[in-house]
């Protein structure tokens, strides 16, 4: 394969770095893959594209026209999906493993596009929570809120999954509304690189909104400001350097760290050889060992299982191990392809004589065999064993970042406990057990310790993604040793580019601002009913105000007597008036609910579909017999689902017939759009 020098993506062109170039070797034979280097980029005028020119181009786009733009990236990428799978083998990487990078990339993209779609306004500000009153009339009122920051996300990613690693950052970046400037790990820097490409060449972006540096930052740090983030994915003692740098303290720089974890997997005391958890908990700890030849952030590091137990793990998990072929990652019976480098092989042996040196023995594996192609960064899986894991303290301090994991025994549920919290922060811990009382005692045990915390056993093993795969939908991120931070996690993802603000005004003014209707704020009463409208042709604080309907006894009888609900204060004059809250009998608040929809729903087919929701529910006065009801339905806001579906959500005022609040809540309905 021909050496290409890569390029840096600065102020939207392509740069080619000089000065001193770094070679970068490929994982299987170290023949020189590419060269790259960063000298002469102005990174302090990358900043400053990314916020004058990227950020206004972002911001002036909703959340969905930023969710569409993000389902677009993915599809690029998914479309050229062949030419990555074919530098993926050059990093050491089986097609199975490029995957989890290149496709899983991708449906991060897709996922956090339909998040945007569905959770968030098609607006320019997100609403955090309900309205707070702050007045006795309700003229002044508070709403927290999100919007973008107005700088830049610099985005440092780690070597061992160059497409997905920068794709999970970018998409609640970019659904967010802020600039990124990628800096990928120089080791794989060009798989990076040439998915960088693919978005660009989609031409979907706007100018400035990513940048990509291929080689070191320079003075990139000493042009930070206070809204601009940095989002960090690698080794603890990079992650201080950075965090540490003058400029991210003076300007309180927020700093996203994702690093170092040595996450434990634990075979419940329950799970005895022969169980079905037993043997999930093998087949999951050596997958872990296996994939990406270990080097994953996630990657069980620590294997504990009851002390009577731990003999029968050390042969089955090493038969299994055994069985692991490790080779040329193009060849189709490869199952475990080669590090990323030697360096990196050479680094994962010094970790390995460390836990050696501490008391630790290997039990299956040789370190120091000879690879199976000459030049390339190969290492079969090694498993440790210590039986004394509180004297041997390395196995809870050293990480080898590879295929490499440490079995020891634990002996009872506090034990393990201890033992799995001795990692001092992980981003991730799996259990193996059938038994509710032993996953409650340890959950509620160890979770302050463990980012996410997978309980996997007979029941739920055929539908579940493993120990070692973060999820769009899941936050992935760890307390204390694994950096203390959050990625991903849906929505809760893309604040972390946002600024939460308390506003403070009348509901007219917030209404405004937000682009949302809130209780309080002006109606636009329509004389054509909601329900014959798409969704695209409703306006926010579209209102539909009904007749009234009176209440009757005889409706409350009849509705306790059809549903079964008799309840003492509908039936029950003495027994009601008794009541601290209730005058005499009253009306069910279903019943009301149900008066509210015959009130307001229009019964014809439309643009309409279903009712698919109704959330924030409060009864604020009872009803009596003889009383009569009217709703107002406005407009609160709208998403589209689809290209085919919307959804809106309006806002459901019940009034009596003194215009007193009997319920209010949101109703979600699925419309054309």
């Amino acid at each position: 394969m021909k050496t290409v020098q890569l390029l840096n993506y600065e102020r939207d062109r392509w740069v080619a770095g000089d000065g001193n170039l770094s070679e970068i070797p490929s994982a299987i034979d170290g023949s020189p893959v590419a060269t790259t280097g960063s000298g002469g980029v102005d990174f302090g005028a990358m900043l400053r594209h990314a916020r004058e020119v990227g950020g206004p181009a972002l911001r002036n786009l909703t959340f969905h026209e930023r969710a569409r733009m993000i389902k677009s990236l993915g599809q690029a990428i998914m479309a050229r999906k062949e030419a990555l799978y074919e530098l993926n083998y050059l990093t050491g990487a089986t097609r199975k493993d490029g995957w989890i990078d290149i496709e899983g990339g991708a449906g991060t993209l897709f996922s956090f596009s339909s998040k945007g779609r569905r959770e968030l306004p098609d607006a320019h500000v997100m609403l955090d929570g309900q309205i707070e009153g702050l007045s006795k009339k309700g003229t002044f009122v508070g709403q927290h809120i999100y919007t973008p920051l107005h700088g830049a996300a610099v985005h440092i990613n780690a070597f061992n999954f160059p497409v997905w690693g920068m794709l999970e950052k970018l998409a609640p970046t970019l659904l967010a509304g802020v600039p990124a400037i990628v800096k990928p790990a120089s080791a794989t820097a060009y798989l990076a690189e040439a998915a960088f490409k693919i978005m660009i060449e989609a031409n979907i972006l706007p100018p400035g909104a990513i940048q990509l540096i291929v080689g070191g930052v320079g003075d990139l740090f000493d042009h930070l400001i206070g809204q601009d983030v940095v989002s960090f994915t690698g080794s603890a003692h990079t992650a201080l350097k950075l965090k540490s740098h003058p400029t991210v303290v003076r300007e309180s720089v927020r700093f996203v760290a994702e690093q170092d974890s040595l996450n434990a997997s634990l075979l419940g005391p329950d799970a005895a050889p022969g169980t079905p958890e037993f043997d999930l908990f093998i087949k999951e700890v050596a997958t872990e060992m296996t994939v990406k030849a270990g080097q994953k952030c996630t990657a069980i590091r620590r294997a504990m299982a009851p002390a009577q137990y731990l003999d029968a793990v050390e042969q089955a998990l090493g038969e299994r191990l055994a069985r692991t072929k490790v080779g040329d990652p193009r060849a189709e019976d490869t199952r475990m392809g080669a590090l990323v480098s030697t360096s990196q092989r050479d680094d994962v042996r010094q970790k390995i004589a460390e836990l050696e040196a501490a008391g630790a023995r290997i039990v299956s594996g040789d370190p120091n065999a000879e690879p199976p192609i000459p030049g390339g960064a190969f290492l079969p899986p090694v498993l440790l064993r210590t039986d004394d894991p509180w004297k041997t303290d390395a196995v809870h301090d050293c990480e080898p970042f590879g295929p490499v994991a440490t079995i020891m025994p634990y002996r009872d549920i506090a034990d393990a406990i201890a033992l799995s919290n001795r990692g001092r922060g992980s981003l991730v811990l799996s259990l193996f057990t059938y038994s509710p009382d032993a996953a409650r005692e340890f959950v509620q045990g160890a979770a302050a310790y463990h980012g996410r915390m997978l309980v996997l056993n007979r029941d739920n093993a055929a539908e579940s993604t493993g120990h070692g795969s973060p999820l769009p939908v899941l936050v992935h991120g760890g307390p204390g040793r694994a950096g203390g931070s959050e990625e991903m996690g849906g929505v809760r993802g893309v604040k972390h580019y946002m600024q939460r603000t308390a506003i403070q005004s009348s509901p007219a003014m917030i209404a405004a601002i937000t682009e949302q209707y809130i209780p309080g704020a002006p109606k636009h009463v329509i004389t054509v009913h909601p329900f014959r409208l798409k969704m695209s042709e409703l306006n926010i604080g579209d209102t539909w105000k009904t007749p009234s309907r009176t209440v009757t006894l005889e409706d409350i009888e009849h509705f306790a007597e059809f549903t079964g609900d008799k309840f003492y204060a509908h039936m029950d004059e003495e027994a009601a008036k008794a009541s601290p809250i209730f005058e005499r009998r009253v009306a069910h608040g279903y019943l009301i609910l149900s008066f509210a929809a015959g009130l307001f729903v229009d019964p014809d087919p439309g643009p309409v579909l279903a009712n698919t929701g109704l959330e924030n529910l409060r009864f604020l006065t009872p009803l009596y017999p003889g009383e009569s009801v009217r709703v107002e339905l406005t407009v609160r806001s709208k998403s589209l689902k689809s290209e085919d579906t919307g959804v809106v959500r309006w806002a459901v005022e019940v009034f009596n017939q003194k215009d007193e609040l009997v319920a209010t809540y949101d109703l979600l309905t699925e419309n054309l759009p």
